[in-house]
């Protein structure tokens, strides 16, 4: 079954495309027209509105407290890093919806406060603002403010920060650069990170952001600029990340690495547990 609003729920069959608030407006209805033929309750607007609202809040808004992670995969994002932390979480167990543009320029402040964690993935930064309202934005950001967790990566980071391109600005007006290899002509790259309090790890670049001026450094590039960072955002807990510790193996055809797929997978659900439940993480 879907979530309510649009929303995918994960592991959803290809046979229920109906959303349960499509499903349970048409139920609605045709129990007010029943009702109004049978002359118990007089079919009116208002009656037609207020069964809807109940029906719709009692019976669809269990799925969205069954899914505290909300995954954005709307226009701009990456398919292959979507699929890469569906990966992720479905590895650990974690029950998670999806979102669109469109849906999210939908939903309200309190609507994105039902979530406990709204991940961002890969892709391109400016598509993703740029097909977003200004209204979103602001929603989405007084939502972190309000205690929306969010964990963004690479173009996520991106967008996070105070980008020209409709971005969230969780960070105070700091704007965010590529990471330094970019001017290298290096577009992807195996990377090691050094993380406080954790061994070196090598990890999947690929036109990300170093994130310096914002935040708690959990993890540095190889010249000491930040990869990975942590912070408040009024009551929400966010986590930056300029590399993709998700990416499964056949990201890597055509480079060398030294640690395996499987080992920066875990990492990524270190961080993905980690912003869900606001715990911060070591850090320099």
């Amino acid at each position: 079954m879907n979530a309510p609003w649009g929303f995918a729920l994960a592991n959803t069959t290809a046979s229920s495309k109906a959303s349960c608030a499509d499903r349970m407006v048409e139920w609605s209805r045709s129990m007010v027209r029943r009702a109004s033929s049978a002359r118990s309750l007089p079919h009116t607007r208002a009656t037609d509105a207020a069964l809807l609202i109940l029906l719709i809040s009692t019976a669809c808004g269990h799925h969205r407290a069954a899914s505290p992670i909300l995954l954005f995969n709307g226009t701009g994002t990456s398919p292959n890093d979507v699929a890469a932390f569906e990966a992720v979480l479905n590895g650990k167990g974690l029950d998670y919806a999806t979102v669109n543009s469109s849906e999210l320029n939908n939903m309200s402040e309190p609507q994105l406060r039902m979530f406990r964690l709204l991940i961002v993935p890969g892709g391109n930064f400016e598509q993703i603002g740029k097909n977003l309202t200004s209204g979103t934005a602001a929603n989405v950001r007084a939502a972190v403010e309000h205690g929306l967790n969010y964990l963004g990566v690479c173009a996520g980071a991106f967008f996070a920060g105070d980008s020209p391109f409709n971005g969230l600005n969780l960070t105070s007006g700091v704007k965010f650069r590529f990471y330094a290899a970019e001017n290298q002509g290096m577009r992807k790259a195996a990377v090691p990170i050094t993380v406080a309090g954790a061994p070196t790890l090598e990890h999947y670049w690929e036109d990300g952001p170093e994130l310096t001026g914002w935040g708690t450094v959990v993890g540095k590039y190889p010249d000491g600029t930040p990869a990975i960072v942590e912070g408040s955002v009024g009551s929400g807990w966010v986590i930056l990340s300029g590399i993709h510790p998700e990416a499964p193996d056949r990201w890597r055809r055509g480079m060398t690495f030294h640690t395996p797929a499987a080992d920066d997978n875990a990492y990524a659900a270190l961080l993905i547990l980690a912003a869900l439940n606001r715990e911060p993480l070591a850090h320099y």
